[in-house]
């Protein structure tokens, strides 16, 4: 993934927040699912990928200790992100979740939190208001 020219001027002045964890990023449009692993990865991360909640529950149901933070999108087939969210922290209470989406209606800053959801994105992402995120997230 080419990083544009004053993207990248930018990162040389103010670095984008790295890290080294493990990443569960969930999404059902694999052209995002592509996106987010490329743009996590470029900032130091491990990253695992699902494109449906399903599978993602499943993923983490075997093995939740490989897992750091998950990130998802809120409107998903089968499964709502904050519903996947529900049964991740009932797996592993403490685990960091931010939700994204682009429908700010579905779920609010408030509601999340009140769910014990880190942090609430709106769409488009932006990669340095989800490196921000994760850190917050996760420090």
């Amino acid at each position: 993934m080419k990083v544009p020219e004053g993207v990248a001027e930018i990162e040389k002045v103010i670095p984008l927040p790295r890290g080294w964890e493990r990443i569960l990023f969930v999404d059902d449009e694999p052209f995002i699912v592509d996106i987010g692993k490329g743009m996590l990865e470029h900032l130091g991360y491990t990253v695992v990928t699902r494109t449906s909640s399903i599978e993602a529950l499943e993923a983490f149901k075997a093995l939740p200790d490989k897992f750091d933070l998950v990130i998802t999108d809120m409107t998903m087939p089968k499964m709502t992100g904050d519903e996947l969210a529900k049964e991740l922290m009932r797996i592993k209470p403490n685990i960091p979740i931010i939700i994204y989406t682009g429908f700010s209606e579905k779920i609010t800053e408030e509601k999340a939190r009140a769910m014990g959801i880190r942090r609430l994105i709106m769409k488009p992402i932006v990669q340095r208001e989800m490196a921000k995120a994760i850190r917050e997230a996760l420090d």
